[in-house]
C-alpha cells in the first residue's frame, strides 16, 4: 500500500513537512487521530496539532468562510492560523479551534489534494526533542507507525509561526 492509500485507510506515518518532521494522519479520521496520540504518548487533553491543507476548499463546512478568506493572505508558507472549527471534538479536545496551514511545498500540496486535510504533530515522543532526521523518528517510533518518508535533515528548519484569527482581529501566539 502506498502512502496515500495508507492515509486514506486510517494509517499514521512520519514525513517531512515544510517546517519539521511530523507524525501525520487524516484529520477526518478519529481512528487515525487516536493512533497519533498513542504513537506519540501525547497528553489526551491536548489538541492534535497543526492541520495541513492543500486549499481552503478542504475546510468547507468546518471553518467559517469569512475567517478563511482573512487567513488566505498568510498562505502558502510557514504560518499556522488558529481558527474556530465546527465538530472535530476528537481533534481539538474542547478548545473549539485548530491551527491550519497551507504549506509552500508542491510535494505536500499534491499529497494533501489526494488525502484531504492531514493532522500533524512534531515527530517525537511527548516531552522529547522533535526528530530532525528520519533516523531519529525511527528511534522514537520503531514500527508503531505505518510508514516513514525521508525528507533529509530538517535541523535548519523551524516550526511555523502561529497566529489566531477571530471576528475581533488577529493575535500572534508564537513568532
Amino acid at each position: 500500500m502506498n502512502i496515500i492509500e495508507t492515509l486514506q485507510n486510517d494509517g499514521v506515518g512520519v514525513l517531512a513537512t515544510d517546517t519539521v518532521y511530523g507524525v501525520v494522519g487524516r484529520l477526518l479520521s478519529s481512528t487515525a487521530i487516536e493512533r497519533m496520540y498513542q504513537v506519540k504518548h501525547r497528553n489526551p487533553q491536548k489538541p492534535v496539532g497543526t492541520v495541513l491543507i492543500a486549499s481552503t476548499d478542504q475546510l468547507d463546512g468546518i471553518v467559517d468562510k469569512k475567517l478563511l478568506n482573512r487567513a488566505e493572505k498568510y498562505w502558502p508558507g510557514p504560518v499556522s492560523i488558529v481558527l474556530p472549527v465546527s465538530g472535530l471534538d476528537y481533534a481539538h479536545k474542547g478548545l473549539g479551534s485548530l491551527p491550519f496551514r497551507i504549506p509552500d511545498d508542491e510535494r505536500l500540496i499534491s499529497l494533501l489534494e489526494q488525502t484531504g486535510p492531514l493532522a500533524t504533530s512534531s515527530a517525537n515522543i511527548e516531552s522529547q526533542p522533535p526528530a530532525t532526521t528520519i533516523e531519529q523518528a525511527k528511534q522514537y517510533f520503531v514500527d508503531a507507525v505505518d510508514f516513514y518518508e525521508d525528507g533529509g535533515d530538517s535541523s535548519d528548519k523551524t516550526p511555523s509561526k502561529i497566529i489566531k484569527i477571530t471576528d475581533d482581529g488577529v493575535q500572534e501566539i508564537r513568532s
